[in-house]
């Protein structure tokens, strides 16, 4: 058997694949999790006038010797038509218009207010407390660029430069299909050895949190035909993801389907532990991937392939993984020929994470599984890493 690909080498060649779909132009207000398909540039100065930063007077900075008269007081969204001249001060409101002819805000913890009169607190220097026009962004200028994942921030400056709507690239349409005759669903009674399909709902709730438009598949037996019908039925999507059935036993119907099917194979074997029987071909733009059937060794190939190619397929600048590092707080032994992907759960001693890895790391162990919230990478290698390590890792979420 050839060298099996390194997790980066296959990656590489999956993303290569992943071309962006058409865009679509969408309300910011359902454009959460969404990733922006242009350079993005505001359609006004923020603020767009001179703005307070407190509550408090506008004053001229020069006139904060002495008791000052209150000509007016104005909330925001009700800037004052009256310039603050000699010895006159006007009430002023967070986020309100700077009035002509002050140079300063003085917060009103900053006062002795006698309604008609004020007495300032020393002395206040010019532009204290004032936003300039532009001091946020100016128009023009880049707000947000292209491949950019826009979250709650984002959107919130959106919103703010007066962006109704934004084009974003469209969500992929992901078939997602489990194989097997021992498969049975959730509230079915099982048979002699059969199982529960897991796989489907949990790959379903990984790309979704990734911005595909999921279409779950009835399982299929392990027949030539069913295989067919369902694999014909999921290449009409953006990206099919089928589980189990992608070894080389003679139940192992998904390649010799894809194949039938005038799927073109990438690869078949990565590098890495769990989830080494990992497929990957295309169809026209259509990107299959072949899953292994045990849930964790999906998980892991769903997380460091399949999800970064849905946000590459959006547009995303930065598809992932995203690995972050942490400290081991166990020691670890590193496989000599495959990176290992080990579940931890992490937690924070003295502002850095700790990752803890759990007991039972075998890939079918989903339960085990399900206390992780961090996948840890264990680079391939003679050096098993030891307590204290820094190492990367991927968040479960």
């Amino acid at each position: 058997m050839p060298d099996l690909l390194s997790i980066d080498e296959a990656l590489a060649l999956v993303l290569e694949r992943a071309q962006p779909l058409e865009r679509e132009v969408v309300s910011i207000t359902r454009a959460a999790r969404r990733v922006l398909a242009e350079d993005v540039r505001p359609l006004v100065d923020l603020p767009p006038f001179r703005s307070s930063a407190m509550d408090g007077f506008a004053i001229r900075a020069a006139d904060t010797q002495g008791r000052l008269r209150v000509v007016a007081r104005t909330p925001a969204g009700h800037p004052s038509d009256r310039a603050v001249g000699p010895g006159e001060a006007i009430g002023i409101a967070t986020g309100g218009s700077v009035p002509e002819g002050a140079d300063a805000v003085v917060p009103i913890e900053h006062v002795d207010d006698h309604g008609d009169t004020i007495d300032t607190h020393g002395l206040v220097v010019s532009q204290a407390n004032i936003r300039p026009i532009g001091s946020d962004i100016a128009v023009g200028a880049l707000l947000l660029p292209a491949g950019t994942l826009l979250g709650p921030a984002q959107i919130g400056a959106l919103a703010a430069v007066g962006l109704a709507e934004v084009p974003c690239g469209r969500r992929p349409r992901v078939a997602i299909l489990s194989t097997g005759s021992e498969l049975r669903q959730a509230g079915e009674v099982l048979g002699p050895g059969q199982i529960y399909e897991s796989n489907a709902p949990m790959l379903s709730a990984a790309l979704a949190g990734a911005g595909a438009e999921v279409i779950l598949l009835e399982p299929v037996a392990d027949d030539p035909g069913a295989h067919r019908a369902a694999f014909e039925r999921g290449l009409d999507a953006d990206v099919l993801v089928s589980s189990g059935g992608v070894s080389v036993g003679r139940h192992d119907l998904v390649r010799p389907t894809s194949s039938d099917l005038d799927v073109e194979e990438v690869f078949w074997g990565v590098g890495m532990k769990p989830g080494k029987p990992l497929a990957f071909g295309t169809r026209g733009r259509t990107l299959v991937f072949g899953l292994p059937g045990n849930p964790v060794s999906a998980l892991v190939a769903a997380e460091l392939f399949v999800r970064p190619a849905v946000l590459a397929l959006q547009g995303a600048a930065a598809p992932g993984p995203a690995y972050v590092v942490g400290r081991l707080g166990a020691p670890l032994r590193a496989n000599p020929a495959r990176d290992q992907l080990v579940r931890a759960r992490s937690r924070v001693e003295a502002g850095e994470t700790v990752l803890e890895p759990l007991r039972g790391q075998e890939s079918h162990m989903i339960a085990r599984a399900a206390g992780a919230d961090a996948l840890v990478l264990v680079r391939r290698g003679e050096r098993d890493p030891e307590l204290g390590d820094r190492l990367p890792f991927l968040r479960l979420v």
